[in-house]
């Protein structure tokens, strides 16, 4: 089976691997609006990469685990958190800046600037830094997913470390950088594709790619793949397509 990357609707990615394995990352899947319907039980799951605790990130891992018992990575706090709350789960925890060989994929977690916690009947409970995601699968481009968080300088050093050729970004404002902040992100990064995320699927949210294609320099405009939620796209040696 060819790998593809398959966006769910706002920050959920599936990620299909040449060997058929899944990846899901941040899943928000059974209470997420823009997620399709046919997607919001998936059919299998082998891993889950997350970037931070908030409940549109974290909310469909306990039906996972219940579905698929699959290796769960964070941030330590995160997956601690998790555990606590949940009683239940597979989890290799991490921190930023660490790599980990995960099943044969290679994930880093990067910096972000957001927040993270859990809820809990008594509040939210901290739930570590945020992150960005680094996944580098075997003969496939590298993708940053780059979870909640404003534009920042070190994503200039992203690339210089990592140089990945799929950079899954935030662009919707209010929680996370806006269109000019991500086209600002986009000139750091240089990625061969521009995967949009985390709009339209609240009312607050930009409600459409326009003002960020708009945003970019006209050399970078072509690199923007505007994804239909539930799509599955070609993820080659290249980057899409």
């Amino acid at each position: 089976m060819a790998a593809t990357i398959t966006w769910f609707g706002h920050s959920t990615v599936r990620l299909v691997l040449a060997d058929d394995r899944v990846v899901i990352v941040d899943p928000y899947l059974a209470d997420n609006p823009a997620c399709p319907d046919e997607f919001k039980k998936p059919d299998r799951c082998d891993m889950i990469f997350l970037t931070h605790g908030h409940f549109d990130h974290i909310g469909g891992v306990a039906d996972l685990i219940d579905a698929f018992n699959p290796i769960i990575v964070g941030n330590f706090e995160l997956c601690a958190a998790l555990q606590k709350t949940l009683d239940k789960g597979n989890y290799s925890p991490m921190n930023t800046g660490g790599t980990q060989k995960v099943e044969g994929v290679n994930v880093s977690l990067t910096p972000a600037l957001h927040s993270s916690s859990i809820d809990t009947p008594a509040g939210p409970m901290y739930a570590g830094m945020p992150n960005g995601l680094v996944i580098e699968a075997p003969s496939l481009a590298k993708v940053y997913h780059a979870g909640d968080t404003d534009v920042f300088s070190e994503m200039e050093f992203i690339q210089r470390r990592y140089q990945p050729e799929i950079c899954i970004l935030p662009m919707g404002g209010y929680f996370t950088m806006d269109a000019q902040g991500a086209a600002l992100a986009v000139e750091m990064l240089k990625p061969k594709c521009i995967l949009p995320i985390h709009f339209k699927t609240f009312p607050v949210l930009a409600q459409s790619t326009d003002e960020f294609e708009a945003a970019l320099p006209s050399e970078l405009k072509r690199r923007l793949v505007k994804m239909e939620a539930g799509v599955a796209l070609p993820w080659t040696t290249n980057g899409l397509g």
